[in-house]
């Protein structure tokens, strides 16, 4: 499974679990690093027994954990650690997310990582960074999104604070931790001979640095940003609105081309240059009267006329997809986004591509995830020259 992108050559040891860090690894995988998962032998990851399932299986596992190499290893055995050590000087980069001084704990100290391999790069992945004091605290994607302030701003405005329906606080941890190792290796690339480095993620952290103007405006004006619903406190107008054939859309567009677009498409060009909407700060002072312009002429047309009419005076309207119209969507088909790729228990399954592109040394996906240590014969024979025998003795002691 030789990887191709512009990271190809690389290889990463990946012992996390769960849905963030692992989401930093394979985002590295799809860029063509080679990436070796490390799971306890037997049961595995626990991110295996999170559905949607199909014949007992994850079907999550398999997107999260593609272009990985499957190893099961117990690393708090001392044939597992010493196994660990012997394999490091094959990797660049490792990536994990127990709490803040259990690989210690373990023997895999700082000092011992990197007096096996120098220049190793270690991503540390944990709810709360490895200093402070809520540093030994466990925390998922729901905590991080708590804390860091996105759950309280979703959501309507006289409505309970929303998480999505989605542990979009992972995602954006694993899109940080990718981004944190490839900067490590970049001042390595410049300078070969420069010492490892240590990458702390705050999966906490991350959401709140998503929400840039968050602290600013509370800093500044004494303000806390409240929840307002679909509709924008940035812009207007902005909103969810129902068609006239019971279909959702979503507009948005905060610059005056794009409000002089919008105002073309429903036949109201008399608002372009009217005082209360003249531009976007005035538009966001009045904000409820110019969404209820725009309700109501969708709730007087189908969706298709309202596309039609957006699209051909360049305005900024999209259906809200559930992911079946994903999969139907011409532009989706048409950029072959969603590949399928072969997979060996259900024959073939789908997968978002990589992103971005890249038009000269493309990534790309090439396998699923797999079982529990499927490639330990090829990574403990073919890299550390161990025997049938001795992987089987390593096996009987669970080890592998």
């Amino acid at each position: 499974m030789p990887g191709c992108g512009p990271l190809a050559g690389l290889r990463i040891l990946d012992m996390a679990t769960v849905l963030a860090a692992p989401s930093a690894a394979a985002l590295l995988a799809d860029y063509g690093a080679e990436v070796v998962k490390i799971e306890l032998p037997g049961a595995g990851d626990t991110y295996r027994n999170l559905p949607p399932f199909k014949d007992g299986k994850s079907l999550w596992w398999k997107v999260t954990n593609r272009n990985k190499k499957m190893m099961s290893l117990d690393v708090r055995k001392p044939e597992g650690l010493e196994l660990f050590k012997r394999m490091l000087p094959n990797f660049d980069v490792v990536i994990e997310n127990f709490r803040p001084g259990t690989l210690d704990k373990w023997g895999l100290d700082l000092g011992t990582l990197w007096k096996i391999q120098p220049g190793l790069v270690i991503l540390r992945a944990t709810a709360f960074g490895q200093t402070g004091p809520y540093r030994s605290r466990p925390g998922y994607a729901r905590t991080f999104e708590a804390m860091g302030g996105l759950t309280y701003i979703t959501g309507e405005a006289d409505g309970t604070p929303m998480h999505t329906g989605y542990p979009i606080g992972d995602a954006i941890g694993g899109l940080f931790g990718a981004l944190g190792v490839l900067a490590a290796l970049l001042k390595r690339a410049r300078d070969p001979g420069a010492p490892g480095e240590e990458i702390d993620l705050s999966l906490t952290e991350g959401v709140l640095k998503l929400l840039e103007f968050l602290p600013i405006k509370y800093a500044m004006l004494g303000q806390s940003h409240e929840r307002s619903g679909n509709s924008s406190q940035t812009t207007a107008p902005a909103g969810v609105f129902l068609t006239r054939d019971a279909k959702w859309i979503s507009l948005a567009g905060s610059t005056d081309a794009l409000f002089a677009s919008n105002c073309h498409a429903i036949g109201r060009e008399e608002l372009i240059k009217h005082p209360k909407f003249c531009n976007n700060r005035v538009r966001c002072d009045h904000a409820e009267e110019l969404n209820l312009v725009f309700k109501k002429w969708f709730s007087e047309h189908d969706l298709e006329y309202a596309l039609a009419s957006f699209e051909r005076h360049g305005g900024t309207l999209a259906p809200i997809y559930s992911a079946e119209q994903i999969f139907k969507d011409p532009h989706i088909q048409a950029r072959e986004f969603i590949r399928t790729v072969a997979d060996q228990d259900f024959g073939e399954v789908p997968i978002q591509g990589v992103v971005p592109r890249f038009a000269r040394n493309p990534g790309s996906v090439r396998v699923p995830g797999g079982s529990v240590g499927q490639d330990n014969d090829e990574i403990l024979g073919d890299w550390l020259s161990l025997s049938e025998k001795e992987r089987e003795d390593l096996r009987n002691k669970g080890v592998i």
